[in-house]
Protein backbone atom coordinates (compact mmCIF):
# COMPACT_ATOMS: atom_id res chain seq x y z
CA UNK A 1 0.00 0.00 0.00
CA UNK A 2 1.34 3.45 -0.89
CA UNK A 3 2.74 5.72 1.80
CA UNK A 4 0.43 8.54 2.82
CA UNK A 5 0.96 12.28 2.70
CA UNK A 6 2.97 14.15 5.34
CA UNK A 7 1.29 15.29 8.55
CA UNK A 8 2.66 17.47 11.33
CA UNK A 9 2.06 18.27 14.98
CA UNK A 10 3.39 20.96 17.29
CA UNK A 11 3.33 21.06 21.10
CA UNK A 12 4.64 23.86 23.30
CA UNK A 13 5.12 24.75 26.94
CA UNK A 14 6.58 27.76 28.77
CA UNK A 15 9.00 26.81 31.53
CA UNK A 16 10.42 28.96 34.33
CA UNK A 17 14.01 27.95 33.61
CA UNK A 18 16.82 29.16 31.30
CA UNK A 19 16.89 27.65 27.79
CA UNK A 20 20.37 26.11 28.12
CA UNK A 21 19.25 24.05 31.13
CA UNK A 22 16.35 22.57 29.16
CA UNK A 23 18.47 22.09 26.05
CA UNK A 24 21.01 20.03 28.02
CA UNK A 25 18.27 17.82 29.52
CA UNK A 26 16.95 17.00 26.06
CA UNK A 27 20.44 16.64 24.56
CA UNK A 28 21.41 13.94 27.09
CA UNK A 29 19.33 11.08 25.74
CA UNK A 30 20.78 8.64 28.31
CA UNK A 31 18.62 10.21 31.04
CA UNK A 32 15.39 10.05 29.02
CA UNK A 33 14.08 6.77 30.50
CA UNK A 34 14.18 8.35 33.98
CA UNK A 35 12.91 11.79 32.94
CA UNK A 36 10.31 10.96 30.29
CA UNK A 37 7.40 8.65 30.99
CA UNK A 38 7.20 6.97 27.54
CA UNK A 39 10.95 6.23 27.23
CA UNK A 40 12.14 2.80 28.39
CA UNK A 41 15.74 2.42 27.22
CA UNK A 42 18.28 4.06 24.90
CA UNK A 43 21.30 2.30 23.36
CA UNK A 44 23.86 4.43 21.51
CA UNK A 45 25.12 3.21 18.15
CA UNK A 46 27.20 6.29 17.18
CA UNK A 47 28.14 9.45 19.09
CA UNK A 48 29.87 12.65 17.98
CA UNK A 49 29.94 16.25 19.18
CA UNK A 50 27.17 17.44 16.85
CA UNK A 51 25.34 14.23 15.99
CA UNK A 52 24.37 10.84 17.36
CA UNK A 53 22.59 7.66 16.38
CA UNK A 54 20.76 5.41 18.83
CA UNK A 55 18.07 2.79 19.24
CA UNK A 56 15.28 3.75 21.61
CA UNK A 57 12.60 1.59 23.19
CA UNK A 58 9.45 3.45 24.22
CA UNK A 59 5.83 2.95 25.17
CA UNK A 60 3.58 3.93 22.26
CA UNK A 61 -0.12 3.30 22.63
CA UNK A 62 0.62 1.18 25.70
CA UNK A 63 2.99 -1.16 23.82
CA UNK A 64 6.80 -1.25 23.84
CA UNK A 65 8.22 -0.50 20.41
CA UNK A 66 11.70 0.46 19.21
CA UNK A 67 13.35 2.32 16.37
CA UNK A 68 16.70 3.84 15.39
CA UNK A 69 16.98 7.62 15.33
CA UNK A 70 19.59 10.14 14.25
CA UNK A 71 19.88 13.53 15.96
CA UNK A 72 21.84 16.69 15.17
CA UNK A 73 22.72 19.36 17.72
CA UNK A 74 22.85 23.13 17.38
CA UNK A 75 23.76 24.41 20.88
CA UNK A 76 24.22 27.98 19.63
CA UNK A 77 20.78 28.02 18.04
CA UNK A 78 19.28 25.90 20.85
CA UNK A 79 17.86 23.42 18.35
CA UNK A 80 17.92 19.63 18.16
CA UNK A 81 16.61 17.78 15.11
CA UNK A 82 15.72 14.10 14.93
CA UNK A 83 14.76 11.57 12.27
CA UNK A 84 13.84 7.90 12.54
CA UNK A 85 15.86 5.70 10.18
CA UNK A 86 13.30 2.93 9.79
CA UNK A 87 9.94 3.59 11.39
CA UNK A 88 7.61 0.86 12.60
CA UNK A 89 4.14 0.44 11.08
CA UNK A 90 1.71 2.11 11.10
CA UNK A 91 4.33 4.90 10.91
CA UNK A 92 6.15 5.08 7.56
CA UNK A 93 8.46 7.98 8.47
CA UNK A 94 8.90 10.27 11.49
CA UNK A 95 11.08 13.25 12.31
CA UNK A 96 11.00 16.65 13.93
CA UNK A 97 12.82 19.12 16.12
CA UNK A 98 13.13 20.60 19.60
CA UNK A 99 13.39 24.41 19.81
CA UNK A 100 14.19 26.40 22.96
CA UNK A 101 13.16 30.07 22.76
CA UNK A 102 14.40 32.45 25.43
CA UNK A 103 11.69 34.59 27.02
CA UNK A 104 11.80 37.52 29.44
CA UNK A 105 12.41 36.65 33.08
CA UNK A 106 14.63 33.59 32.56
CA UNK A 107 11.74 31.66 31.04
CA UNK A 108 11.80 29.41 28.00
CA UNK A 109 9.26 28.37 25.42
CA UNK A 110 9.93 24.77 24.35
CA UNK A 111 8.55 23.80 20.96
CA UNK A 112 8.38 20.11 20.03
CA UNK A 113 7.50 19.46 16.39
CA UNK A 114 6.86 16.16 14.63
CA UNK A 115 6.29 15.39 10.97
CA UNK A 116 5.19 11.95 9.88
CA UNK A 117 3.74 9.85 7.12
CA UNK A 118 1.63 6.74 7.65
CA UNK A 119 1.89 3.43 5.83
CA UNK A 120 -1.48 4.40 4.38
CA UNK A 121 -3.51 7.56 4.58
CA UNK A 122 -6.58 5.98 6.15
CA UNK A 123 -8.14 8.41 8.66
CA UNK A 124 -8.00 5.87 11.49
CA UNK A 125 -4.25 5.27 10.92
CA UNK A 126 -3.40 8.97 10.90
CA UNK A 127 -5.61 9.50 13.94
CA UNK A 128 -3.85 6.70 15.88
CA UNK A 129 -0.42 8.25 15.23
CA UNK A 130 -1.61 11.78 16.01
CA UNK A 131 -3.25 10.66 19.24
CA UNK A 132 -0.05 8.88 20.32
CA UNK A 133 1.92 12.08 19.72
CA UNK A 134 -0.73 14.12 21.51
CA UNK A 135 -0.36 11.86 24.55
CA UNK A 136 3.41 11.51 24.67
CA UNK A 137 4.56 15.00 23.63
CA UNK A 138 2.74 17.01 26.35
CA UNK A 139 3.83 14.41 28.91
CA UNK A 140 7.46 14.87 27.88
CA UNK A 141 7.17 18.65 27.95
CA UNK A 142 5.61 18.63 31.41
CA UNK A 143 8.33 16.27 32.65
CA UNK A 144 10.97 18.73 31.45
CA UNK A 145 9.16 21.61 33.13
CA UNK A 146 8.82 19.70 36.39
CA UNK A 147 12.48 18.70 36.46
CA UNK A 148 13.81 22.17 35.61
CA UNK A 149 11.47 24.25 37.81
CA UNK A 150 12.52 22.82 41.17
CA UNK A 151 15.07 25.60 41.49
CA UNK A 152 18.00 23.20 41.83
CA UNK A 153 20.72 22.48 39.24
CA UNK A 154 19.57 19.64 37.01
CA UNK A 155 22.60 17.55 38.01
CA UNK A 156 21.43 17.68 41.65
CA UNK A 157 18.08 16.18 40.72
CA UNK A 158 18.93 13.86 37.80
CA UNK A 159 21.91 11.60 38.48
CA UNK A 160 23.33 8.13 37.78
CA UNK A 161 25.57 5.63 39.55
CA UNK A 162 26.84 2.09 39.01
CA UNK A 163 27.93 -0.99 40.94
CA UNK A 164 29.97 -3.81 39.41
CA UNK A 165 30.65 -7.37 40.56
CA UNK A 166 33.25 -9.57 38.89
CA UNK A 167 32.43 -13.24 38.48
CA UNK A 168 34.65 -16.27 38.48
CA UNK A 169 32.27 -18.15 36.16
CA UNK A 170 30.53 -17.40 32.87
CA UNK A 171 28.04 -14.57 32.50
CA UNK A 172 25.17 -16.65 31.12
CA UNK A 173 23.96 -17.94 34.49
CA UNK A 174 24.17 -14.45 36.00
CA UNK A 175 22.11 -13.12 33.08
CA UNK A 176 19.54 -15.87 33.57
CA UNK A 177 19.30 -15.05 37.28
CA UNK A 178 18.39 -11.44 36.52
CA UNK A 179 16.17 -12.46 33.60
CA UNK A 180 14.22 -14.90 35.79
CA UNK A 181 13.08 -12.25 38.25
CA UNK A 182 10.02 -14.38 38.99
CA UNK A 183 12.29 -16.41 41.31
CA UNK A 184 13.61 -13.43 43.28
CA UNK A 185 11.11 -13.63 46.15
CA UNK A 186 12.65 -16.91 47.25
CA UNK A 187 16.25 -15.83 46.67
CA UNK A 188 16.62 -12.13 47.55
CA UNK A 189 16.03 -10.95 51.14
CA UNK A 190 14.69 -7.52 50.12
CA UNK A 191 12.05 -8.96 47.72
CA UNK A 192 8.85 -10.34 49.26
CA UNK A 193 6.58 -10.71 46.21
CA UNK A 194 7.09 -10.84 42.45
CA UNK A 195 4.76 -10.95 39.47
CA UNK A 196 6.54 -11.30 36.12
CA UNK A 197 4.94 -11.59 32.69
CA UNK A 198 6.62 -11.64 29.29
CA UNK A 199 4.31 -9.78 26.91
CA UNK A 200 6.50 -10.67 23.91
CA UNK A 201 9.97 -12.20 23.58
CA UNK A 202 12.40 -9.96 25.44
CA UNK A 203 9.76 -7.56 26.81
CA UNK A 204 8.67 -8.08 30.42
CA UNK A 205 6.31 -6.49 32.95
CA UNK A 206 7.63 -6.79 36.51
CA UNK A 207 5.78 -5.92 39.70
CA UNK A 208 7.37 -6.57 43.07
CA UNK A 209 7.22 -5.69 46.76
CA UNK A 210 10.54 -4.76 48.33
CA UNK A 211 11.71 -3.78 51.82
CA UNK A 212 14.51 -1.27 52.44
CA UNK A 213 17.06 -1.51 55.25
CA UNK A 214 14.96 0.80 57.45
CA UNK A 215 11.95 -1.52 57.11
CA UNK A 216 9.98 0.61 54.65
CA UNK A 217 7.95 -1.40 52.13
CA UNK A 218 7.52 -0.36 48.50
CA UNK A 219 5.61 -1.75 45.56
CA UNK A 220 7.26 -1.03 42.24
CA UNK A 221 6.13 -1.72 38.69
CA UNK A 222 8.59 -1.86 35.80
CA UNK A 223 8.79 -2.64 32.13
CA UNK A 224 11.95 -4.48 31.09
CA UNK A 225 13.68 -4.99 27.74
CA UNK A 226 16.08 -7.95 27.54
CA UNK A 227 18.87 -8.36 24.99
CA UNK A 228 19.77 -12.03 25.32
CA UNK A 229 22.99 -12.56 27.24
CA UNK A 230 24.10 -8.92 26.98
CA UNK A 231 21.89 -6.55 28.95
CA UNK A 232 18.54 -6.08 30.67
CA UNK A 233 17.12 -2.56 30.85
CA UNK A 234 14.17 -1.50 32.94
CA UNK A 235 12.05 1.54 33.57
CA UNK A 236 10.01 1.86 36.73
CA UNK A 237 6.43 2.88 36.02
CA UNK A 238 5.53 3.04 39.70
CA UNK A 239 8.20 4.60 41.93
CA UNK A 240 8.60 5.37 45.65
CA UNK A 241 7.51 8.86 46.67
CA UNK A 242 11.08 10.12 46.85
CA UNK A 243 11.62 9.51 43.13
CA UNK A 244 9.93 11.06 40.13
CA UNK A 245 11.70 8.68 37.78
CA UNK A 246 13.96 5.64 37.90
CA UNK A 247 15.52 3.58 35.13
CA UNK A 248 18.23 0.97 35.24
CA UNK A 249 20.48 -1.24 33.18
CA UNK A 250 22.11 -4.57 33.93
CA UNK A 251 25.06 -5.28 31.62
CA UNK A 252 26.85 -8.61 31.32
CA UNK A 253 30.30 -8.62 29.77
CA UNK A 254 33.47 -10.65 29.35
CA UNK A 255 36.81 -8.99 29.98
CA UNK A 256 40.51 -9.82 30.26
CA UNK A 257 40.16 -10.19 34.02
CA UNK A 258 37.04 -12.35 33.85
CA UNK A 259 33.35 -11.73 33.48
CA UNK A 260 31.52 -8.85 35.16
CA UNK A 261 27.99 -7.71 35.84
CA UNK A 262 27.21 -4.02 36.25
CA UNK A 263 24.04 -2.44 37.61
CA UNK A 264 23.43 1.17 36.56
CA UNK A 265 20.71 3.41 38.00
CA UNK A 266 19.48 6.76 36.68
CA UNK A 267 17.04 8.58 38.93
CA UNK A 268 15.08 11.82 39.12
CA UNK A 269 14.81 12.93 42.72
CA UNK A 270 11.61 14.57 43.98
CA UNK A 271 12.85 17.55 46.05
CA UNK A 272 9.32 18.29 47.25
CA UNK A 273 9.18 14.91 49.01
CA UNK A 274 12.63 14.92 50.65
CA UNK A 275 11.65 16.24 54.07
CA UNK A 276 8.35 14.38 54.10
CA UNK A 277 10.07 11.05 53.47
CA UNK A 278 13.42 11.53 55.20
CA UNK A 279 12.58 14.06 57.91
CA UNK A 280 12.69 17.81 58.46
CA UNK A 281 15.98 19.46 57.66
CA UNK A 282 17.16 16.74 55.25
CA UNK A 283 19.22 18.32 52.50
CA UNK A 284 19.14 17.43 48.82
CA UNK A 285 22.69 16.09 49.09
CA UNK A 286 21.64 13.81 51.96
CA UNK A 287 18.65 12.63 49.93
CA UNK A 288 20.91 11.77 46.98
CA UNK A 289 23.20 9.81 49.30
CA UNK A 290 20.18 7.99 50.77
CA UNK A 291 18.89 7.01 47.32
CA UNK A 292 22.33 5.94 46.15
CA UNK A 293 22.80 3.81 49.28
CA UNK A 294 19.33 2.20 49.20
CA UNK A 295 19.26 1.38 45.47
CA UNK A 296 22.93 0.44 45.41
CA UNK A 297 22.53 -1.94 48.34
CA UNK A 298 19.66 -3.76 46.64
CA UNK A 299 21.61 -3.99 43.39
CA UNK A 300 24.70 -5.32 45.13
CA UNK A 301 22.55 -7.91 46.90
CA UNK A 302 21.11 -9.01 43.55
CA UNK A 303 24.55 -9.02 41.93
CA UNK A 304 25.97 -11.13 44.75
CA UNK A 305 23.05 -13.54 44.49
CA UNK A 306 23.56 -13.80 40.74
CA UNK A 307 27.19 -14.70 41.36
CA UNK A 308 26.24 -17.20 44.07
CA UNK A 309 23.68 -18.87 41.79
CA UNK A 310 25.96 -19.06 38.78
CA UNK A 311 25.72 -22.85 38.65
CA UNK A 312 21.94 -23.01 39.07
CA UNK A 313 19.85 -24.28 36.14
CA UNK A 314 19.16 -21.41 33.77
CA UNK A 315 15.56 -22.17 32.81
CA UNK A 316 13.46 -19.82 30.75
Amino acid sequence: MAEGRQHSTEHTVVVAAPPHVLYELVADVTCWPAVFGPSVHVHHLERAERAERFRIWALVGGQVTSWVSRRTFDPEGLRITFRQEHSRPPIASMGGEWLFRSLHGDRTEIVLRHDFTAVDDAPETVRWISEALDRNSPEELQALARTAEFGHPAADVVFSFTDTVRLATDVKSAYDFVYRADRWAGLLPHVSRVRLTETEPGVQELEMDTVTSDGAAHTTSSVRVCESGQWIAYKQRRTPKLLLGHSGLWTFAYGPDGSAVTARHTVVLNPAAVEEVLGAGTTLAEARAHVRDALGRNSRTTLAAAAGNADAPAGR
